[in-house]
């Protein structure tokens, strides 16, 4: 793994946040610590860093109000972590822009395997140079790899890393029933290690911001009992 891989811990308990930064330090990667949310926010802004760590009870800001406040600014990757076993955390983390979730406690081992899986899918999807007819279209949507941008009917949609990859993949395999564990794999590199839950607060994402009527969705379509499928036979609006 590139050392210069930089992550910022944000995590009041110091035993866990020190137990964290030296494990990710013999991985291979460098990593700063903040004890409270204040001081992770300077720290984002003073420096650039490839992946943020966020527990979810900080003394001072709300974890899930701290992801949503990163998310205004940056698109860093950020990884929640709680004490909590609840799915309302879960889904108000992921819904304000996280890209993973974890429940205390939790093996460190477990951890790197999806920091390095998220390294390896943006180096190998994001950072190659894609040539010039990149671009997918399908309907009235429009997607750039190149440009990592995406458009609805000509205009601009804002997406985030992980729900442009996820509408990317689905795309490009347009009518394919893709299941929730492979999309975990495809997508986030962890199959095995995921929640598929992270794919249902995803794809009800992609729906607010692309469909229509989000309730009843023409192009991100849920075949149940398998999965999900970009559908291309698209009705005419």
């Amino acid at each position: 793994m590139n050392t210069t891989k930089s992550i910022l811990i944000i995590e009041d308990e110091q035993d866990i946040s020190r137990v964290l930064r030296d494990y990710l330090v013999k991985q291979g990667f460098a990593a700063d610590t903040a004890d409270n949310g204040v001081e992770g926010m300077r720290m984002l802004a003073a420096s650039a860093y490839d992946y943020v760590i966020l527990d979810i009870m900080l003394p001072d800001i709300d974890g899930i109000e701290l992801c949503r406040r990163i998310r205004e600014s940056s698109q860093v990757p950020i990884l929640i972590l709680s004490a909590r076993d609840s799915n309302t955390d879960k889904v108000l983390g992921l819904g304000f822009g996280a890209d993973d979730y974890m429940t205390k406690p939790f093996s460190l081992s477990e951890l790197v395997a999806r920091i390095q899986a998220h390294f390896r899918r943006y180096d190998s999807v994001v950072m190659p140079k894609q040539p010039v007819g990149s671009a997918l279209q399908a309907g009235p949507i429009t997607i750039d790899r190149k440009s990592y941008r995406v458009t609805l009917h000509e205009q601009e949609v804002s997406l985030s890393a992980k729900e442009f990859e996820l509408l990317h993949h689905l795309i490009k395999h347009r009518n394919q029933v893709f299941s929730k564990n492979q999309l975990l794999d495809a997508v986030w590199g962890y199959g095995v290690y995921g929640d598929e839950n992270t794919v249902t607060v995803y794809i009800r994402r992609l729906r607010e911001k692309l469909e229509k009527d989000p309730s009843s969705p023409k192009m991100l379509k849920t075949v149940w009992g398998v999965g999900y499928k970009f559908n291309e036979d698209l009705e005419s609006e």
